[in-house]
Protein backbone atom coordinates (compact mmCIF):
# COMPACT_ATOMS: atom_id res chain seq x y z
CA UNK A 1 0.00 0.00 0.00
CA UNK A 2 3.17 2.35 0.97
CA UNK A 3 4.92 1.47 -2.48
CA UNK A 4 1.61 2.39 -4.39
CA UNK A 5 1.19 5.51 -2.28
CA UNK A 6 4.97 6.61 -3.16
CA UNK A 7 4.38 6.13 -7.11
CA UNK A 8 1.37 8.34 -6.75
CA UNK A 9 3.11 11.40 -4.95
CA UNK A 10 6.23 11.20 -7.02
CA UNK A 11 3.92 11.45 -10.11
CA UNK A 12 1.98 14.22 -8.86
CA UNK A 13 5.07 16.17 -7.66
CA UNK A 14 7.46 16.24 -4.75
CA UNK A 15 10.55 18.48 -5.79
CA UNK A 16 10.41 22.24 -6.21
CA UNK A 17 10.79 21.64 -9.87
CA UNK A 18 7.53 18.91 -10.14
CA UNK A 19 5.30 21.05 -8.02
CA UNK A 20 5.90 23.89 -10.57
CA UNK A 21 5.14 21.94 -13.32
CA UNK A 22 1.91 20.28 -12.04
CA UNK A 23 0.59 23.52 -11.13
CA UNK A 24 1.75 25.44 -13.89
CA UNK A 25 -0.21 22.13 -16.40
CA UNK A 26 -3.33 22.84 -14.05
CA UNK A 27 -3.53 26.68 -14.67
CA UNK A 28 -2.88 26.50 -18.32
CA UNK A 29 -5.72 23.73 -19.02
CA UNK A 30 -8.39 25.43 -16.65
CA UNK A 31 -8.31 22.96 -13.46
CA UNK A 32 -6.96 25.75 -11.77
CA UNK A 33 -8.99 29.29 -12.67
CA UNK A 34 -7.99 33.20 -12.89
CA UNK A 35 -8.68 34.31 -9.48
CA UNK A 36 -8.25 30.84 -7.43
CA UNK A 37 -6.34 30.95 -4.16
CA UNK A 38 -3.53 28.50 -3.77
CA UNK A 39 -3.30 28.23 0.09
CA UNK A 40 0.05 26.77 1.04
CA UNK A 41 -0.97 24.52 3.58
CA UNK A 42 -3.11 22.88 0.88
CA UNK A 43 -0.50 22.68 -1.52
CA UNK A 44 1.51 21.14 1.27
CA UNK A 45 -1.02 18.88 2.22
CA UNK A 46 -1.44 17.68 -1.48
CA UNK A 47 2.13 17.16 -1.94
CA UNK A 48 3.34 15.56 1.07
CA UNK A 49 5.85 18.26 1.52
CA UNK A 50 6.58 21.72 4.09
CA UNK A 51 5.47 24.65 2.98
CA UNK A 52 9.21 26.22 2.37
CA UNK A 53 8.98 24.27 -1.14
CA UNK A 54 5.64 25.22 -1.48
CA UNK A 55 6.46 28.76 -1.18
CA UNK A 56 9.62 28.34 -3.20
CA UNK A 57 7.39 26.93 -6.14
CA UNK A 58 5.05 29.82 -5.87
CA UNK A 59 7.40 32.05 -6.29
CA UNK A 60 8.53 30.24 -9.40
CA UNK A 61 5.12 30.47 -10.96
CA UNK A 62 4.88 33.65 -9.99
CA UNK A 63 7.80 34.75 -11.65
CA UNK A 64 6.16 32.61 -14.82
CA UNK A 65 3.44 34.93 -14.72
CA UNK A 66 0.87 32.63 -13.84
CA UNK A 67 0.41 33.53 -9.83
CA UNK A 68 -0.05 36.94 -8.39
CA UNK A 69 0.60 37.69 -4.66
CA UNK A 70 0.30 40.33 -2.74
CA UNK A 71 1.90 41.27 0.75
CA UNK A 72 0.35 39.23 4.01
CA UNK A 73 -2.32 37.74 1.24
CA UNK A 74 -2.74 34.16 -0.57
CA UNK A 75 -0.96 33.74 -3.92
CA UNK A 76 -4.47 33.76 -6.32
CA UNK A 77 -4.28 32.07 -9.98
CA UNK A 78 -3.33 35.53 -12.65
CA UNK A 79 -5.13 35.51 -15.68
CA UNK A 80 -2.69 35.28 -19.00
CA UNK A 81 -4.45 37.19 -21.46
CA UNK A 82 -4.09 36.04 -25.04
CA UNK A 83 -2.38 39.42 -26.16
CA UNK A 84 0.60 39.13 -23.09
CA UNK A 85 1.11 35.24 -24.16
CA UNK A 86 1.33 36.00 -27.97
CA UNK A 87 3.69 38.75 -27.21
CA UNK A 88 6.03 36.50 -25.34
CA UNK A 89 5.82 33.58 -28.40
CA UNK A 90 7.07 36.40 -30.75
CA UNK A 91 9.79 37.33 -28.89
CA UNK A 92 10.72 33.36 -28.44
CA UNK A 93 9.91 33.14 -32.47
CA UNK A 94 12.87 35.76 -33.07
CA UNK A 95 15.01 34.26 -30.74
CA UNK A 96 14.48 30.67 -31.57
CA UNK A 97 14.93 31.85 -35.22
CA UNK A 98 18.70 33.49 -34.30
CA UNK A 99 19.49 29.89 -32.52
CA UNK A 100 18.62 28.13 -35.56
CA UNK A 101 20.42 30.61 -38.13
CA UNK A 102 23.65 30.29 -35.83
CA UNK A 103 23.84 26.88 -35.18
CA UNK A 104 23.24 26.08 -38.82
CA UNK A 105 26.72 27.95 -39.23
CA UNK A 106 28.39 26.96 -36.51
CA UNK A 107 27.57 23.88 -34.78
CA UNK A 108 30.03 20.99 -35.17
CA UNK A 109 30.26 17.61 -36.95
CA UNK A 110 29.37 15.66 -34.11
CA UNK A 111 27.00 18.52 -33.15
CA UNK A 112 24.94 18.10 -36.27
CA UNK A 113 24.83 14.44 -36.17
CA UNK A 114 23.77 14.38 -32.70
CA UNK A 115 20.55 16.30 -33.01
CA UNK A 116 20.09 14.22 -36.19
CA UNK A 117 20.34 10.83 -33.93
CA UNK A 118 17.69 12.84 -31.53
CA UNK A 119 15.33 13.67 -33.73
CA UNK A 120 15.28 10.60 -35.71
CA UNK A 121 14.80 8.29 -32.87
CA UNK A 122 11.50 10.83 -31.47
CA UNK A 123 9.67 9.20 -34.15
CA UNK A 124 8.83 6.27 -31.92
CA UNK A 125 7.51 8.58 -29.51
CA UNK A 126 5.15 9.78 -32.24
CA UNK A 127 4.01 6.74 -33.01
CA UNK A 128 3.45 5.60 -29.31
CA UNK A 129 1.35 8.79 -28.57
CA UNK A 130 3.92 9.22 -25.81
CA UNK A 131 2.97 12.96 -24.95
CA UNK A 132 5.39 13.29 -21.49
CA UNK A 133 8.25 11.38 -23.00
CA UNK A 134 7.69 13.79 -26.28
CA UNK A 135 7.72 16.65 -24.62
CA UNK A 136 10.87 16.15 -22.59
CA UNK A 137 12.44 14.96 -25.46
CA UNK A 138 11.09 18.27 -26.88
CA UNK A 139 12.81 20.45 -24.33
CA UNK A 140 16.31 18.90 -25.26
CA UNK A 141 15.80 18.72 -28.95
CA UNK A 142 15.30 22.86 -28.32
CA UNK A 143 18.20 23.48 -26.05
CA UNK A 144 20.57 21.66 -28.54
CA UNK A 145 19.33 24.37 -31.02
CA UNK A 146 20.20 26.88 -28.51
CA UNK A 147 23.51 25.42 -27.01
CA UNK A 148 24.63 24.90 -31.28
CA UNK A 149 24.49 28.77 -31.60
CA UNK A 150 27.62 29.10 -29.41
CA UNK A 151 26.41 32.58 -28.02
CA UNK A 152 26.14 32.58 -24.20
CA UNK A 153 24.24 35.58 -23.92
CA UNK A 154 21.46 34.29 -26.63
CA UNK A 155 21.34 31.21 -24.65
CA UNK A 156 20.36 32.98 -21.43
CA UNK A 157 18.17 35.13 -23.34
CA UNK A 158 16.59 32.40 -24.80
CA UNK A 159 15.78 29.73 -21.96
CA UNK A 160 14.54 32.52 -19.53
CA UNK A 161 11.97 32.98 -21.82
CA UNK A 162 11.56 29.31 -22.34
CA UNK A 163 10.97 29.41 -18.88
CA UNK A 164 7.91 31.08 -18.96
CA UNK A 165 6.55 29.67 -21.30
CA UNK A 166 7.20 25.76 -20.59
CA UNK A 167 3.46 25.19 -19.26
CA UNK A 168 2.20 26.65 -22.65
CA UNK A 169 4.72 24.70 -24.82
CA UNK A 170 3.64 21.47 -22.85
CA UNK A 171 0.23 21.65 -23.11
CA UNK A 172 -0.01 21.76 -26.92
CA UNK A 173 0.99 18.21 -26.92
CA UNK A 174 -2.61 17.36 -25.86
CA UNK A 175 -4.26 18.51 -29.34
CA UNK A 176 -4.70 15.69 -31.84
CA UNK A 177 -2.25 15.41 -33.97
CA UNK A 178 0.14 17.71 -32.77
CA UNK A 179 2.76 15.50 -31.74
CA UNK A 180 3.35 14.53 -35.67
CA UNK A 181 3.28 17.97 -36.77
CA UNK A 182 5.93 19.10 -34.35
CA UNK A 183 7.90 16.14 -35.58
CA UNK A 184 7.98 17.40 -39.59
CA UNK A 185 8.81 21.21 -38.43
CA UNK A 186 11.47 19.85 -36.30
CA UNK A 187 12.31 17.94 -39.36
CA UNK A 188 12.81 21.16 -41.49
CA UNK A 189 14.54 22.54 -38.87
CA UNK A 190 17.39 19.34 -38.63
CA UNK A 191 17.22 19.55 -42.56
CA UNK A 192 18.45 23.26 -42.80
CA UNK A 193 21.12 22.75 -40.24
CA UNK A 194 22.72 20.37 -41.46
CA UNK A 195 22.70 21.41 -45.31
CA UNK A 196 24.01 24.72 -43.21
CA UNK A 197 21.47 26.51 -44.91
CA UNK A 198 21.37 29.35 -42.34
CA UNK A 199 17.85 31.14 -44.06
CA UNK A 200 16.31 28.12 -44.06
CA UNK A 201 16.96 26.85 -40.60
CA UNK A 202 15.74 30.44 -39.12
CA UNK A 203 12.80 30.58 -40.81
CA UNK A 204 11.86 26.94 -40.33
CA UNK A 205 12.53 27.69 -36.44
CA UNK A 206 10.07 30.95 -36.35
CA UNK A 207 7.82 29.05 -38.52
CA UNK A 208 7.52 26.72 -35.79
CA UNK A 209 7.57 28.59 -32.57
CA UNK A 210 4.48 30.76 -34.48
CA UNK A 211 2.83 27.37 -35.12
CA UNK A 212 3.36 27.00 -31.33
CA UNK A 213 2.06 30.28 -30.06
CA UNK A 214 -0.92 29.46 -31.99
CA UNK A 215 -1.91 25.75 -30.73
CA UNK A 216 -1.30 26.98 -27.29
CA UNK A 217 -3.56 30.27 -27.68
CA UNK A 218 -6.20 27.56 -27.55
CA UNK A 219 -5.33 27.36 -23.68
CA UNK A 220 -4.99 30.88 -23.09
CA UNK A 221 -8.36 31.62 -24.57
CA UNK A 222 -10.13 28.58 -22.37
CA UNK A 223 -8.90 31.08 -19.31
CA UNK A 224 -10.23 34.43 -20.48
Amino acid sequence: MKQVRRREVIRTGTTVEQMVRAIADMIVTGALLPGEKLDEISLASRFEVSRTPVREALRELGAMGLVGREPNRSAVVTNVTGTYLHSMFEAMAELEGICARLSAERMTVDERRALELEHRGSMRLVHAGAEEEYAAHNTEFHTRLYRGAHNDHVFEMVTQTRARLAPFRRAQFRLPGRLAKSYEEHDQIVTAIIRADTVAAGQAAYSHVAIVSDASSVFAAAGE
